[in-house]
């Protein structure tokens, strides 16, 4: 007869990164929120919030927390470096077998962390993450943009961009790792999860408003940031580019010809000065804009060239 084990099976560890920034209003709301839902885990749990150079008492408040709780990690960094700095800070320093990204306002809910993980476990997808059904109390201008946006890189750009797709996701230590191995500087993230593969299920939700504060994300911030995703995952605006280039090019030899043979012709001068003052206005207005595109790929891949670090640490814990 064989020897049966009697060694105890250890428990998977879960790490729960959440990226912040001037957000003391809401921590202690959000650990005590997602204290009730924990139990029903059947996990270790690990906590590494990320500071992302925070004004306010932020540092302060988890400073605290972590004394209260051994569980609970902080990395603070040394000026605001950006969300994406962030996120990727947090999975860097993630143990977990299984990690989950969440926003602390709460617009994330923590009730959906139970089904989540347990889809994971299952081992029938390697993530499960969330979307976003509706943008209800979202300013209109900006719920429009919004979903302009994910049309329109789902048209242009090899990878897909769920619509309303949110950054609150479980993912297997596997896809984790796959997504620390793209070293670029200028991430996308919402674009690097889809990248990489992996099975991953979406969950639809109602849009949440946060449990307090404001947020950080301004129009201006979301359109550049738009812009960092364009730029990250389609080449189709250089495209574009050469493809008006070319079409100027032409109507600019068909003009030329029709002067010539209209000088031959009538032997006479072409008249209007206002049109071919607002033609050639026209098209270099063409040639600054292509020119902005192509310095916005020239300035990516001078960012990147650099190799300067996506964030520097001032504390952990």
């Amino acid at each position: 007869m064989g020897e049966l084990s009697c060694q105890p099976q250890t428990k998977k560890l879960l790490t729960i990164v959440v990226p912040l920034h001037n957000e003391e209003g809401t921590i202690e709301i959000f650990y005590h929120t997602i204290q009730k839902i924990l139990p029903k885990l059947n996990v270790e749990i690990s906590f590494y919030f990320i500071d992302d150079g925070s004004s306010d008492h932020t540092l302060v408040i988890l400073k605290q927390l972590a004394k209260l709780d051994s569980r609970i990690h902080f990395i603070s960094f040394s000026r605001q470096f950006g969300k994406e700095a962030g996120i990727y800070a947090g999975l860097q320093h993630a143990k977990g077998d299984y990690v989950v990204v969440m926003d602390v306002d709460l617009q994330d809910p923590p009730e959906l962390l139970p089904k989540m993980l347990a889809d994971v476990q299952s081992g029938d997808y390697d993530a499960v993450a969330t979307r976003r059904i509706d943008r209800i109390g979202e300013k209109k201008l900006r719920a429009w943009f919004a979903k302009r946006f994910y049309n329109w890189m789902n048209r242009i750009s090899q990878t897909e961009f769920i619509d309303g797709m949110r950054d609150y996701r479980v993912m297997t230590r596997q896809m984790v790792d796959a997504i620390l191995a793209l070293p670029e500087n200028q991430r996308f993230s919402k674009g690097i999860f889809t990248w990489v593969g992996f099975r991953t299920k979406y969950i639809p939700l109602s849009n949440h408003q946060r449990i307090a504060g404001r947020s950080s994300w301004s129009f201006w911030e979301l359109f550049k940031y738009a812009i960092e995703g364009i730029v990250a995952f389609s080449t189709v605006p250089l495209t574009i580019v050469t493809v008006v280039g070319l079409l100027s090019s032409g109507l600019a030899v068909l003009s030329m010809l029709f002067i010539i043979i209209r000088a031959l012709v009538s032997n006479s001068s072409v008249a209007g000065w206002p049109s071919m003052v607002t033609i050639i206005l026209f098209i270099g207005g063409i040639q600054l804009l292509s020119l902005g595109i192509i310095g916005r790929y020239v300035a990516a891949d001078y960012m990147e060239a650099k190799r300067r670090p996506i964030y520097i640490v001032k504390e952990k814990c």
